[in-house]
């Protein structure tokens, strides 16, 4: 067995294959599946992941491993037959798969060498770059692309003074503190330090300190002990008075918190009724999904972890995925409090390192339960018991690009695996979730109650069209108004929502109704007020607001929507007591502001938490009594088949914030179309009306979860390319899928250009097209050419979340 078959991080259709490659002697019986190695492949040397071992090939002139990158395997056998799933059910390529299941720090980085040829000398090379090779046979390409010698190095390479070496590097660096031990006995130490200068007082004290101290010590800490500096130690090393090793630790995200020791509470008649068939399903090792459908406040939480811990017990493992936005502190508070150092969190949150040794803890089986976002599915366990995704109808579990896979249908498959349940667990489920539950395909729990029989909050729907009509031009309505004042009186706590950020929507001009355009892209800009500047939220281009209309001159150039910053200046307007903290992207950029925030809330140091969707999940806050929603209708006019599904769970989430203790709480929904079913069911927290009312709408126009569907893609610098391609790709479908397929377009997507770049697009919807995923795979080989050019991208996703 001394042939590794090995997928090449060389992401194109051709190379979308096994490539066998000869183990040397030395790594014999060492080379093993799911290990990274490095190997030549053209004139490069780049990555691969080893997918088997094997004793012969088809080919009989093999080139050799050149290195390995991991001690052991980092994809296990079970998640490497998930990445050749994924590469057929989201029409991705291998290496892509593979990648995906990695955190950042594990993608390698490739660098280019420039080495002085053994047969040549210095004096062979143009006068200028003798410089460079002086002292050296090897210089770094980044550091030379950027002088003026890059004909010089190519004609270098071409008389073969010069060559390129590939250097494959793995961007994960392990954390080390050094510590400094004594080399020589007390009494050595005291005969050195009797021998020392007057001048060399530091070393004294560091001596001084060892001989009291003999152990091992930080250097770090050392230095906090005593006034010495670090070129001391050194000199002490370098006389071998006193020895230097360096000890690996984590990095530890939460190392200045202490984590509050809870226990598990008595579970009420309906939570004991929804936890009793999932231990049955993991006591008996059988893989069942289930749809948990709890009204905001229901205790869905303390099933999970009750479940949770019964798995644990029997020595299994445990993954729960909270969507990104909710993926609180006080989440990681509530499960770190349950379960201490058996948990490991993987968000955004974290920096590269920090993710990287929650990853190394979980693959070196160091802890049994993991909390995290959509990546956090592919966590490298070997006995899992049972997968919990909380807020299941969050789209966040989608990922956009490849490979475009769903957290659900991973878990889904990976609960195959191991034979243990899935628990989807929302108080609005998504229609395909609930359509699944209702045909028995998926296993319902229902938790109707909140916890000790409070109420739901009492929800008041505002016409602003009335308000306005009534001279009211502010956006917040009288209502809403009287209620915050009313609660900033009772120094009771607020919560605004607003879904968008950003101080305004869009800039016009009010005499010619010119609008400001970002010009790659065909979206209008986004005014910031913090410093005055319009941006893009698509390419991240950015220009100064104009003080006159760059159309007609005119000065009456303005803003139109409402931000968060708007906002903000409003409240301070007519609040001016109120103390407000703003939440939105911009305000929580910066590592640890989202939990900075939230603490300062949680504490009472504010009294109006005003935000955009960050805000309007996962929170629980016992003082918060009124939720105030300023433009429920944002969302409901995107061009989204899911539009009317998407406003009702947002508005049902953020009613959930209010009234969630002792204190009851009140909802105010301020919107332009009142009468809409997704915002009257909304305020009556009536989802079982709305289910039904939007499945007919869903199969009154042929959408999900009566159709599949399948989104496809095309984009180019040239728009009648982009048109041409799609047109022949569309005419292709119409071809080869049966007459129940239904194929819309060729047509512009929502926003035709991006980044100057032309999109159009062609839907397929359909109930059962068993050559589909062959069909689209012959499709993008056809392309193939021109996508490998960078000049045409074909994307095709093939259970579209985002339609724009």
């Amino acid at each position: 067995m001394n042939i590794a078959s090995v997928i090449v991080d060389v992401p194109a259709k051709q190379t979308d294959r096994a490539f066998d490659y000869l183990i040397p002697e030395k790594w014999l019986g060492v080379v093993q599946p799911g290990m990274r190695v490095v190997v030549p492949f053209g004139p490069r040397k780049v990555q691969g992941f080893v997918i088997a071992i094997k004793s012969e090939s088809e080919f009989a002139k093999l080139k050799q491993i050149l290195s390995i990158l991991d001690i052991s395997p980092v994809l296990n056998k079970e998640l490497l037959d998930i990445g050749f799933w994924l590469t057929e059910t989201t029409l991705c390529y291998a290496i892509s798969a593979f990648q995906a299941m990695l955190p950042t720090a594990m993608k390698v980085k490739y660098e280019k060498d420039i080495i002085l040829s053994d047969d040549h000398s210095v004096t062979d090379l143009h006068g200028e770059l003798q410089s460079w090779f002086k002292d050296t046979r090897i210089v770094s390409w980044g550091d030379i692309e950027k002088s003026d010698l890059v004909k010089h190095i190519q004609k270098g390479i071409h008389n073969g003074i010069l060559e390129v070496v590939y250097r494959v590097k793995d961007r994960a660096r392990k954390k080390v503190i050094r510590q400094i031990e004594p080399a020589l006995s007390p009494v050595d130490m005291q005969v050195f330090l009797e021998k020392l200068t007057i001048q060399a007082n530091k070393q004294k004290e560091v001596l001084n300190y060892m001989i009291e101290n003999p152990q091992k010590v930080a250097v770090k800490q050392l230095l906090e002990n005593i006034s010495a500096n670090d070129s001391s130690i050194k000199s002490l090393v370098d006389k071998g008075v006193l020895k230097e090793t360096k000890l690996e630790v984590y990095r530890d995200p939460f190392e200045d918190k202490t984590f509050k020791q809870t226990s598990a509470l008595k579970l009420t008649e309906e939570q004991t009724a929804a936890i009793t068939p999932i231990l049955k399903s993991v006591n008996a090792l059988h893989h069942d999904v289930f749809l948990m459908y709890g009204v905001t406040g229901s205790g869905k939480t303390e099933v999970y972890m009750q479940a949770i811990d019964s798995v644990l017990k029997q020595g299994r493992e445990g993954i729960v995925l909270v969507p990104e936005i909710s993926l609180t502190p006080q989440m990681v508070n509530r499960f770190k409090g349950r379960f201490g150092s058996q948990v490991a969190v993987l968000h955004s949150g974290l920096s590269t390192g920090e993710k990287y040794d929650e990853w190394r803890k979980i693959h070196r089986k160091e802890v049994r339960l993991v909390v995290g976002a959509r990546s956090a599915i592919f966590a490298p366990f070997e006995n899992l018991g049972i997968i919990i995704i909380d807020e299941e109808h969050e789209t966040s579990y989608k990922q956009e690009d490849n490979p475009r896979y769903h957290a659900r249908d991973v878990a889904i498959q990976r609960g195959k695996f191991h034979k243990c349940p899935i628990v989807l667990g929302s108080a609005t489920p998504t229609l395909e979730s609930f359509a699944r539950a209702s045909k028995k395909v998926y296993k319902l729990l229902t938790l109707k109650k909140r916890m000790n029989d409070r109420d739901l909050p009492k929800v008041e729907v505002i016409d602003m069209r009335e308000e306005l009509r009534n001279g009211n031009r502010s956006m917040f309505s009288a209502l809403l108004f009287e209620k915050i004042q009313e609660k900033l009186d009772k120094r009771e706590q607020s919560v605004l929502f607003l879904n968008k950020r950003g101080y305004s929507s869009f800039v016009m001009c009010r005499d010619c109704g010119y609008v400001m355009n970002c010009p790659h892209c065909d979206i209008s800009l986004t005014y910031h007020r913090s410093n005055q500047r319009l941006k893009c939220h698509y390419c991240g281009y950015e220009e100064h607001l104009p003080s006159v209309c760059p159309e007609c001159n005119s000065d009456y150039i303005r803003f139109f929507g409402t931000g968060t910053q708007k906002v903000e200046e409003e409240l301070a307007k007519i609040f001016p007591e109120a103390r407000v903290i703003r939440m939105d992207v911009d305000t929580t950029s910066r590592k640890g502001a989202h939990e900075k925030l939230l603490t300062e809330f949680g504490e009472g140091r504010a009294d109006i938490l005003l935000g955009t969707q960050m805000i309007a999940k996962g929170l629980d806050f016992p003082n918060v009594t009124l939720v105030g929603v300023l433009t429920a209708d944002t969302m409901l006019h995107l061009p989204d088949f899911r539009a009317s599904e998407k406003t009702f769970q947002l508005l049902t989430q953020v009613s959930g914030r209010a009234g969630r203790h002792e204190l009851p709480g009140e909802v105010v929904i301020q919107t332009y179309t009142p009468e809409h079913y997704s915002v009257t069911l909304a305020s009556k927290h009536d989802f079982d009306h709305f289910y039904l009312d939007e499945m007919r709408v869903r199969k009154a126009h042929a959408y999900p979860p009566f159709y599949f569907l399948t989104l496809v893609t095309v984009s180019h610098p040239e728009l009648t390319k982009v048109v041409a391609i799609t047109e022949k790709i569309t005419a292709h479908l119409r071809n080869q899928l049966s007459a129940s397929a239904i194929i819309l377009g060729p047509v512009a997507s929502p926003i035709p250009r991006i980044n100057d770049r032309y999109r159009y697009q062609c839907m397929v919807k359909y109930k059962l097209e068993p050559n589909l995923t062959s069909i689209l795979k012959k499709i993008v080989e056809r392309y193939q050419q021109d996508i490998s050019k960078n000049q045409l991208t074909l994307s095709i996703d093939l259970n579209p979340y985002m339609l724009m």
